[in-house]
């Protein structure tokens, strides 16, 4: 079915040696069930258990952009220590029609890195306005790792943009989770697609959004009601003490 998304699926080309860790991935050997995992909605989420391979994915896809592995935009050219997988190179990514003219890839895990190449990069001479300027105007050192995660999305995400997030909750309260999402709506209306990993059942929320769940029995769409995230999340603030009296018996 035809969408007017950047990214429309991706698949697999080729079969992974046997001898590369990736094969041992459950997102790996799912993707080689599927003719192609097809991104229908502007929000897509890839969720699982950690090590299932969600953030593995996401970085090969944010790669197949152009996207620096470690996080940035398309311009950073950086490496602090090169523990990316391969992955990218038997990936094929479908895009759309038209091109983002805006994208970034946040990874929290290391958004330190992006912030101290940001530092560094305006410490060089040039007539050009200082890099951090699109980011707000303060060095995202020097704001907490929530604020800066936010100050990023507020003051760098333009619109009309591919924008690859990993677990950026990770920095995040409940109540600045809201805020992300009520900023991502704002990019949605401005033409831009988001793909998303992520533990947090706040952010997958956002209404028609496509969630898919990475298991040991495949990759599956899956309605928000319906995730474990949703359901666990649920029935622990419905009646955390029973729940907790279960969990220390």
């Amino acid at each position: 079915m035809f969408n007017n998304l950047y990214i429309r699926s991706i698949k697999l080309d080729d079969n992974i040696p046997s001898d590369n860790y990736l094969s041992s991935l459950n997102v790996i050997k799912n993707l080689t069930k599927l003719p192609e995992l097809t991104l229908d909605k502007p929000v897509t989420f890839f969720v699982g258990e950690n090590g299932t391979g969600k953030s593995t994915l996401l970085e090969a896809i944010a790669v197949c952009n152009r996207f620096n592995a470690e996080g940035g935009t398309i311009n950073f050219k950086f490496s602090t220590n090169k523990t990316h997988s391969n992955l990218f190179d038997y990936l094929t990514v479908n895009k759309g029609t038209k091109h983002p003219k805006d994208g970034f890839f946040l990874r929290a895990e290391s958004f330190y890195n992006v912030a101290s190449k940001i530092d560094d990069m305006d410490k060089e001479p040039s007539f050009e306005p200082m890099v951090i300027e699109s980011y707000g105007g303060v060095s995202l050192h020097k704001q907490s790792h929530g604020e800066s995660f936010l100050s990023l999305v507020k003051n760098r995400f333009g619109g009309n943009g591919l924008y690859i997030l990993d677990e950026p909750e990770a920095a995040l309260s409940p109540s600045r989770q809201l805020t992300l999402l009520a900023h991502i709506n704002d990019l949605v209306k401005d033409n831009s697609q988001f793909i998303i990993a992520t533990h947090s059942p706040i952010l997958l929320a956002f209404p028609d959004a496509d969630i898919y769940v990475l298991g040991e029995d495949g990759i599956i769409l899956t309605p928000y009601k319906e995730t474990e995230h949703y359901k666990l999340t649920k029935q622990f603030i419905n009646a955390p003490e029973q729940m907790l009296r279960y969990l220390f018996e």
